[in-house]
């Protein structure tokens, strides 16, 4: 059996190695504070009440725990689209593609989403709603605001073609005013309007029992907490990446952690009691200014909901910026990897990946065309995003077992233990975006798998890294399997399977693909020869490693 290789594609140029920790921790931080943040908190308590604050507690725990997961991977196998390049490390080029495959479709669709989330509060504004038409009814960009939504991708594109450099400089900016607005919300809230019996109020502190605090997780909590690895997407980039990719993943994980679950104790106890003795329906009752600029006016602070507009604005676009950046990464370590077409892996003069900018650029104009709107389209984010973290445990397991030597700057405590958790965190995630986000993702993962063949059948037999099989078939009976207990479920499916049955079920099902998964990965000397390939081609590019 030949030995599996990273078979990148050598374009003459590579990434230019810029960005240190605070640019690394500010990319991380600026995903996770994104167009999240001034929904999520409604919604939430839309659907749970009161207990949406352990909605948030929980998305945290598991988050923190695959945070983590990827520090550990990130900072021992410091490359570009990290997320990609794992688990082909582990199982394989067609298990990496699946992995990276599910990390560009989560990553290329949020740009575009935090644009239409930036149009639909800018159509809240008093001016705007009078002089411009941004939206139709049903909540899709009209002409007008298809136009403004193109110059806001444009923006994102031309940011990230002129270099990392700039894209981490103008992100920290953003960054900074991203964290503080939050921060000065919450603070306005609790001393001009805070009202404790909230917390109770409307049918108690679980008004919907524990199904409302888990339909909570894919409705907007998930989606605002997730993006801690943007960090490892850009590793590649990264001065020292040894030691800043993991401390950067931790740092911002910990700040939006702290920032959300302040800001729902906040809007809870801004709420007027009023509006919750019929229950939580409709808890911040009239007003069309969006949530907290509703809360701000109530409590007298008109001059806050002035600066929530403006962060509707600068949130969901610094967002943006990042994920455009972070999706050409992952659609340049595919092209490195051979998996889909070796232009993508072309780099400019200035280390930056301008095809796979470009393919950013032209999949989020087609994402603005009259699909569903924002809120239905998170639970189908999430999901991918958590597809895409699940590989990350079952790798760190398997690179444990298989390449025990390697240096690793920081190490998961307890890993035999903590990542089989994480592995079913992940999946219960992913139960709970619902059956709907599933099976639309199967379709999306089965287009994947076309342009991969295509791609594949069409190399010279020379350049076909070899599959492994063997090591990646516990992939399609996971897949397979969280579709089916999806439809069985209790979150968009028939319901067949009890309340806490469902959970057990995803729980046993995880376990068992997990500790399959690893005795099935590849031997250590695939390992070491996928790995080696890999640090050859990033020791040949010295000059890159600039201060």
């Amino acid at each position: 059996m030949a030995p599996t290789t990273t078979g990148s594609v050598d374009s003459g140029r590579h990434l230019r190695r810029d960005v240190g920790f605070w640019g690394l921790m500010f990319v991380s931080l600026g995903s996770i504070i994104g167009s999240g943040w001034l929904l999520g908190a409604l919604t939430a308590a839309t659907l749970a009440g009161p207990a949406s604050l352990l909605s948030w507690i929980l998305a945290a725990v598991m988050l923190a725990l695959l945070a983590l997961v990827h520090a550990e991977l990130g900072a021992a196998y410091p490359i570009a689209g990290g997320t990609a390049r794992f688990p082909s490390f582990a199982f394989g080029p067609l298990a990496g593609f699946t992995a990276g495959w599910m990390a560009w479709v989560q990553a290329v669709a949020i740009a575009p989403i935090e644009v239409e989330a930036t149009l639909s509060y800018c159509d809240h504004i008093s001016w705007v709603k009078n002089n411009i038409t941004l939206l139709h009814t049903d909540g899709t960009l009209t002409g007008a605001g298809l136009a403004i939504a193109t110059v806001f991708m444009l923006l994102f594109t031309i940011i990230n073609i002129f270099g990392v450099k700039l894209l981490a400089e103008s992100n920290s900016i953003t960054v900074l005013w991203k964290t503080a607005i939050p921060l000065l919300t919450v603070v306005v809230l609790l001393l001009l309007t805070f009202h404790a019996s909230n917390f109770t109020a409307g049918g108690g502190f679980m008004p919907f029992g524990a199904h409302g605090i888990f339909a909570a997780l894919p409705a907007g909590v998930v989606f605002a907490l997730q993006g801690f690895e943007q960090a490892i997407q850009m590793a590649g980039e990264a001065r020292k990446p040894q030691q800043d990719v993991s401390r950067a993943v931790i740092t911002a994980t910990a700040i939006g952690t702290v920032v959300y679950i302040l800001l729902e104790i906040a809007f809870i106890g801004a709420l007027n009691p009023a509006n919750l003795v019929h229950g939580w329906a409709n808890p911040v009752g009239k007003g069309d200014f969006g949530p907290y600029a509703t809360l701000a006016i109530g409590a007298g602070a008109s001059w806050l909901a002035v600066l929530l507009y403006a962060d509707a604005v600068i949130s969901p676009a610094g967002t943006g910026l990042v994920y455009t950046a972070t999706s050409s990464r992952l659609s340049y370590a595919l092209g490195r990897e051979r998996s889909v077409p070796s232009p993508v892996a072309q780099v400019s003069r200035k280390g930056v990946p301008v095809v796979s900018i470009l393919i950013a650029f032209v999949v989020g104009e087609i994402a603005f065309l009259p699909f569903p709107s924002w809120q239905s389209l998170v639970g189908l984010v999430t999901s991918a995003t958590a597809i895409m973290y699940a590989f990350g445990p079952i790798a760190l397991r398997a690179l444990r077992m298989r390449d025990p030597e390697r240096v690793r700057p920081y190490r998961l405590p307890a890993h035999q233990v903590l990542a089989p958790i994480a592995f079913i965190a992940a999946n219960l995630i992913i139960y709970w975006s619902s059956f709907q986000a599933e099976w639309k993702l199967g379709l999306a993962i089965v287009l994947g798998l076309v342009i991969f063949t295509v791609t594949r059948v069409t190399r010279p037999s020379a350049e076909r890294t070899h599959l492994n099989w063997a090591a990646s078939m516990w992939v399609w009976p996971w897949l397979i399997g969280m579709i089916v207990i999806g439809a069985l479920g209790r979150y968009g499916g028939n319901k067949v399977l009890p309340e806490w049955v469902d959970i057990l079920t995803v729980a046993a099902f995880s376990l068992a693909v997990y500790f399959f998964a690893v005795r099935i990965a590849v031997s250590s000397e695939e390992v070491n020869a996928a790995v080696a390939a890999e640090e050859a081609e990033i020791a040949a590019e010295p000059e890159l490693n600039i201060a």
